[in-house]
Parts: structure tokens; C-alpha cells; sequence
């Protein structure tokens, strides 16, 4: 079975957000950047079980520049078998998702996977735009997912209870939680992932459908006013003059 997993670089989940130039720029310094936990504790993980029960291949690939290389040899470290890295600052997710397809348009993958989301964004749009790209079914946020022959079943939540689907393969899926269970690469992974190919490949031309005009950071917690039971009509009077809709 051979298996394409796409990766993101993200922010640490405790790094310090803070944005330059007028709030249009992420400020990436002294940053640590991780994968995007949903696309390594669920959508890698799980394509290296398949390939644990299944035998053939996981490749990994992220768009990006070279300041992206170590957390590509975190997944390489995890057990994929190669990586590629398509050389182009991830602009948004529609031109991702080109440079993605215009890579594996004609390289036979069975399954391609990736997050559900990434967690410095939050979209949720790339893996849908890839399988449209590409013209082949697509499943999102998958709980579970298993591979007999040519088909997969998988399970995702909808509104009141899980969904079961049947799909012929190759498809495009987005892994949500439940899907595995999280890795820790061992010393021998890690020494492993040093000589595993990384295969760095230009950027193809592609649509950037969405720009920046500023970003703004989350505002703080306010004060938390408690009122007396006795006196409902005070909280309703705040309800009413002060509560913000979320």
C-alpha cells in the first residue's frame, strides 16, 4: 500500500504569539515549530500502522522552505520511509493544495491523508481542495479508518452519532482524533531519519486565492462577576447591557 501523508509546520501549542510589521507578519522569531499535531498523532501515525499491518510505503510531504527540514526528519524519525519538501513558502491553502496534487498526480498513492485542520490556522480547506484537484472521493475529519483490498471503511462524527462510509480507493482523508494513537520516535528512528531521502523539488506555478490585511491577537480573560442568588435580576440586567455574543 503506498501512502502520502502531508505534514505542516506549526507553532509550538506554548509559544508566544506576537505579530511585526502593522499585525500583517507573524513574528517567527525564537519560535520552536512542531508538525501539526493532527496531521503527526493521527494521519501519520495511522498510514504507519497500515504500513505496519499492510506492508508498502508511507512518504511524508510538506510545502515549505528549508527552516522546515527538522520537523520533516521528525516524521522520517516516526517511520516514514521518505519525505518531500516542495520549495515555496505555504502562501495559502488552495496553493498548498496545487503543490501538492501537481507532486502526486501520477505517482500511484493509494491513500493520501492529512490533519484536519492545522492548528495555526484553523481552515480546515486543503485536504477538500487536494482530492477536488486530484478528482478523487474525499472523507473529512475521520475518526477511524480500515483497509481491506481495494476499499476502506471509515468513521467520522456528524451531528447525533458517527458515520460509516465505504470507499474504493485512492482517496483523500483528513484524520481527526481518535484515529491513532500518539508516537514518540525511539533513538534508532531518529539515527535513522539522518540518511532517509528528502527529496527537494521546485514550486509549479499556482493560485494564491486568499491575502492577509492584518492579524489580531485573542483579547485577554476579564474579570469574572459573580452574582448573589438572591438577586436574578442583576444578572439578567448584565445579560442584557453587558454580555458579549461569542
Amino acid at each position: 500500500m503506498k501512502i502520502l501523508v502531508c505534514i505542516s509546520n506549526v507553532p509550538d501549542t506554548t509559544t508566544k504569539i506576537s505579530f511585526t510589521n502593522n499585525d500583517t507578519t507573524f513574528n517567527s522569531a525564537g519560535v520552536q515549530f512542531v508538525i501539526n499535531p493532527f496531521d503527526e498523532w493521527y494521519a501519520l501515525v495511522r498510514a504507519l500502522e497500515l504500513k505496519e499491518t499492510l506492508g508498502g510505503s508511507v512518504t511524508i510531504i510538506h510545502v515549505g522552505t528549508s527552516d522546515s527540514e527538522p520537523t520533516i526528519r521528525k516524521g522520517l524519525a516516526l517511520g516514514a520511509d521518505d519525505a518531500v519538501r516542495i520549495d515555496t513558502e505555504p502562501s495559502d491553502a488552495f496553493a498548498v493544495a496545487e503543490q501538492i496534487a501537481a507532486y502526486s498526480k501520477d505517482k500511484g498513492f493509494d491513500l493520501i491523508m492529512a490533519g484536519k485542520e492545522t492548528i495555526s490556522y484553523n481552515s480546515a480547506m486543503m485536504g477538500c481542495m487536494l482530492a477536488e484537484l486530484l478528482n478523487l472521493p474525499f472523507v473529512s475529519m475521520a475518526t477511524k479508518l480500515e483497509v481491506a483490498g481495494t476499499n476502506a471503511t471509515i468513521e467520522h462524527d456528524i451531528d447525533g452519532g458517527t458515520e460509516v462510509l465505504e470507499c474504493p480507493l485512492p482517496l483523500v482523508l483528513s484524520a481527526n482524533k481518535g484515529m491513532a494513537e500518539a508516537r514518540i520516535p525511539n533513538m534508532r528512528g531518529i539515527m535513522a531519519a539522518r540518511t532517509k531521502p528528502l527529496q527537494v523539488l521546485p514550486a509549479v506555478a499556482a493560485d494564491k486565492l486568499t491575502s492577509i490585511s492584518s492579524f489580531t491577537l485573542i483579547p485577554g480573560r476579564t474579570e469574572c462577576k459573580f452574582i448573589d442568588p438572591s438577586t436574578p435580576e442583576k444578572l439578567i440586567e448584565l445579560l442584557h447591557n453587558e454580555a458579549k455574543a461569542i
